[in-house]
């Protein structure tokens, strides 16, 4: 009898919220990697950025889910330089530790790849889309993504961030963006300003807020999107 060889796994790198590190969002997951567990590994980093616990959670800042084990909740980067603080529609003119956390992918791409794709969830979806345009304009040789999976992802409201979004045409990197039509933390509206970066991108939408969907509505738009990588 024949024996069937199925295809290896795609390796996914897994980009947290703001406030989680990756134990928290690595549990949050649970659900995903369930349903599609003969498909895809996912890998898991942290932010390097710790958020200062100074009561802004209570200021409604992007009050995503807390650390999960004994790691702080971290951040990509920070819109408010002076308290430390992060919020997706914050307008600012320059951020704090964004050089940092490309550094750290760059990093993380080198210790724990190769990767076939990057999913980003929230301010982690705003940073894929920035790796995703850097990728593209050759400035780190490291990377190497396949595709890209943004949930809740947005444009960054920083002046400095600009920079990634006025190439002079949209990123080729195939990519599917999910976002919920519920979400309160970030709004459908800001996910969809990011579709006119990426050249015909895929989307996913769900009526529920701000997480990453996993129900067996969802298998296969994520199947089809992934199964063209392997």
């Amino acid at each position: 009898m024949a024996t069937v060889t199925r295809a290896a796994p795609l390796r996914i790198l897994c980009v947290h919220g703001y406030r989680q590190n990756s134990g928290s969002f690595r549990e949050k997951t649970g659900a995903l990697r369930k349903l599609l567990k003969k498909y895809v590994e996912l890998v898991y980093m942290s932010a390097p950025h710790r958020v200062p616990q100074t009561g802004d959670a209570a200021q409604g800042k992007e009050n995503e889910v807390g650390p999960g084990g004994d790691e702080a909740p971290r951040g990509w980067w920070f819109s408010d330089t002076q308290a430390r603080s992060f919020d997706a529609g914050q307008q600012c003119q320059v951020s704090l530790g964004l050089e940092e956390s490309v550094e750290a992918v760059r990093t993380a791409v080198k210790d724990l790849g190769p990767f076939d794709g990057v999913l980003g969830f929230s301010q982690g979806a705003a940073l894929v889309a920035m790796l995703c345009s850097i990728q593209e304009q050759n400035l780190q040789p490291q990377f190497q993504f396949r595709f890209a999976i943004l949930v809740a992802g947005f444009r960054s409201a920083c002046s400095e961030h600009q920079r990634f979004y006025g190439g002079p045409a949209p990123l080729a990197i195939p990519s599917l963006h999910v976002f919920g039509q519920e979400d309160q933390v970030i709004p459908d509206r800001m996910s969809l300003e990011l579709l006119p970066l990426f050249q015909e991108p895929q989307v996913l939408t769900h009526p529920g807020g701000h997480f990453v969907p996993a129900s067996s509505a969802h298998r296969q738009t994520y199947q089809e999107f992934l199964k063209r990588f392997q």
